[in-house]
């Protein structure tokens, strides 16, 4: 993830919304891929200062302070490309659901930022009513015992994926819970933005390999998908991890079946990516070798703004940089008393299954 400038020179993050320096109100562009000032038009518009068109606030920014993106003029819906792929928010009459939500959102955009920025399509529910991406972001139902007067889960939402529709529990985003979740299920590692990578990578699998050419190859680093997913995910909880997944997976649930191998490496490459644009964008320099861009920035002619990414770098270059990276942050992390930021070793094996990924994203415009 990059950082932006302001029309005054200040330095913005991506989930900004007003400059604390010229205070004015900031928009993400996703058609320039770029954070802008914003100053008032015409009924109730406003006009970007980087590129001077009109833009609208997307509802969700407009009306419940949510998402910070920005709807062209012309375009005749009310909600961001983002806010549009919604299908069930939480429910705002309880009263912490706006601030999950909010969380929600932010780790969203963070996936679709990056998604956009790799070229790879994002395919809608309104342009593919069977399998288009969705999200919907559910929470447990609950009953109130009548002797106890205590809540007890009726019904528990499961974090996933299904027909391109990503379901995640509401509760992900309550960073207690979380936790606790995670320390039950002998995780390293679990965050909100993790579980939107992951989930992406079951829907990319139904795009960019399943029915396709790929398919093969797919089943050459990974293994065959047709083994019985429901009788996988019984040994996995029963038995736990192959005793060898260090040596062959990305991390012991990519072991329960080749799915989960495929999404966690697509999550994995996913972090790279993004952590390696950050650094690049910072300047970071390891052991006295700067960090490359992930991917070559597109050459800009004269009054053109940057879109983005789109000529990549070579796999050995960018995990080379990665792996001098993710040691220096585990360092800094644990000079500050923290879990390692990254908290995993990639084998070989691994290595290799990234490599694929790498090529298949590389490829998914062609």
């Amino acid at each position: 993830m990059k950082t932006f400038r302001c029309y005054c020179g200040n330095t913005l993050n991506f989930e900004n919304s007003r400059c604390i320096v010229c205070e004015r109100t900031l928009g993400y562009l996703p058609d320039e891929k770029q954070i802008s000032a914003l100053e008032p038009a015409a009924n109730g518009t406003w006009r970007a200062l980087l590129n001077n068109k009109t833009y609208r606030q997307c509802k969700n920014y407009s009306e419940y302070d949510v998402c910070n993106w920005m709807v062209p003029v012309e375009d005749s819906q009310s909600l961001c490309v983002s806010c549009r792929l919604n299908h069930i928010i939480p429910n705002l009459n309880e009263g912490q659901n706006l601030t999950l939500w909010y969380r929600i959102e932010q780790a969203k955009r963070r996936l679709l930022y990056t998604l956009y920025s790799l070229n790879l399509p994002v395919v809608g529910r309104a342009q593919d009513p069977n399998k288009g991406m969705g999200f919907e972001f559910l929470q447990d139902e609950t009953i109130q015992d009548e002797f106890s007067n205590e809540l007890t889960i009726k019904h528990s939402v499961v974090t996933g994926h299904h027909a391109g529709m990503i379901t995640i529990n509401v509760l992900e985003a309550e960073h207690g819970t979380r936790e606790v979740m995670r320390q039950k299920m002998n995780e390293r590692y679990r965050t909100l933005l993790g579980h939107f990578r992951h989930e992406s990578g079951h829907y990319y699998w139904e795009r960019l390999i399943n029915g396709t050419s790929n398919i093969d190859s797919f089943r050459d680093f990974f293994g065959d998908e047709r083994f019985d997913y429901q009788q996988a995910l019984k040994n996995y909880y029963d038995l736990g991890p192959l005793p060898d997944w260090q040596d062959n997976w990305i991390s012991a649930y990519a072991s329960m079946h080749p799915w989960e191998d495929w999404a966690e490496t697509w999550a994995h490459y996913l972090h790279i990516v993004d952590t390696l644009e950050t650094a690049h964008d910072f300047g970071f320099s390891i052991q006295g070798v700067d960090v490359s861009p992930p991917k070559a920035e597109e050459p800009i002619s004269e009054g053109q703004m940057a879109s983005g990414y789109n000529t990549p770098v070579s796999f050995d270059e960018l995990f080379d940089d990665w792996c001098r990276l993710s040691v220096a942050l585990n360092a800094l992390n644990r000079s500050m008393g923290m879990d390692d930021a990254y908290p995993f070793a990639i084998s070989t094996a691994a290595l290799y299954k990234l490599q694929y990924v790498h090529r298949i994203v590389n490829t998914a415009g062609d």
